[in-house]
């Protein structure tokens, strides 16, 4: 989102930006209400920072009025991309990826994680936005990455100097790239995370359990795979109705059961 501010507004003085630009930005993206709306979002925090460092003294981006409607919710990769990322990432691009979607966590905190937190199968994990500690069990692609994977610094994800961890606009450009070429630009990094709360719950966990790996509320939970839940329920139906009932067991044992006598 910054990067789309600073290709329409990076020759503008912070001081010189007006109401109308954040009404111009709006409506230009007017076709997809969820991020049309952020737009506007980040453009207050970031006229708000404006405000801290002295560069203006009142926020232009409030009163703003977003965008009603409905809206267009994220969605998890559907699985056909999935295998599309896989056979095209590699390095750190893929190491990314496998631990964002292994573990269901946000990317700032996936782009925290040192080698350290690995211990008994799973990865120790403090998330930054809640402050919630979890052990998080290692799937078998994520364990599998991992092995392959040379430890050049402290952190899992190093940037290119190995001093630190990777930052966040260069695993974001690297991943737009491979989004780019995959045909997957309508779906971000942070859908990895529905991903993973969606296969947890096609494995039949409750959200109780998905919120253990998560971290978030069993609310929280219920949004994230409403896209899978009718076909989960629907999968479970037809199971039902193939398992034959308690009238068709008692009949087919007396059949069994006049055979032998014969």
């Amino acid at each position: 989102m910054l990067d789309l501010i600073l290709d329409r507004w990076g020759d503008l003085d912070p001081a010189k930006i007006e109401r109308r630009h954040f009404i111009s930005l709006r409506d230009a993206n007017a076709n997809a209400v969820r991020f049309t709306n952020y737009c506007v979002q980040v453009g207050r925090v970031l006229m708000e920072h404006a405000i801290d460092v002295g560069r203006r003294a009142d926020n232009p981006a409030n009163g703003v009025q977003q965008i009603k409607g409905d809206t267009d919710p994220r969605e998890a990769w559907p699985p056909y991309l999935i295998e599309a990322y896989r056979a095209t990432a590699e390095g750190r691009a893929l190491l990314l990826f496998e631990l964002c979607l292994g573990t269901g966590q946000r990317i700032g905190d996936v782009l925290k994680m040192r080698w350290s937190d690995i211990e008994g199968g799973g990865i120790h994990v403090k998330q930054g936005k809640t402050r919630k500690k979890l052990w998080v069990p290692l799937t078998a692609s994520l364990q599998a990455t991992l092995d392959a994977q040379e430890r050049r610094s402290v952190f899992i994800l190093t940037n290119s100097r190995a001093t630190g961890p990777w930052s966040y606009r260069g695993a974001s450009q690297a991943i737009r790239k491979i989004r780019e070429d995959i045909g997957a630009l309508d779906f971000d990094i942070h859908s990895w995370r529905y991903n993973a709360a969606c296969e947890l719950v096609e494995a039949g966990c409750t959200d109780e359990l998905v919120a253990a790996v998560t971290g978030q509320s069993p609310k929280m939970v219920a949004h994230y795979t409403q896209q899978i839940r009718p076909r989960v329920r629907a999968i479970e139906a037809e199971a039902r109705r193939k398992k034959p009932s308690t009238g068709e067991g008692l009949a087919t044992k007396r059949r069994t059961e006049q055979k032998r006598n014969v």
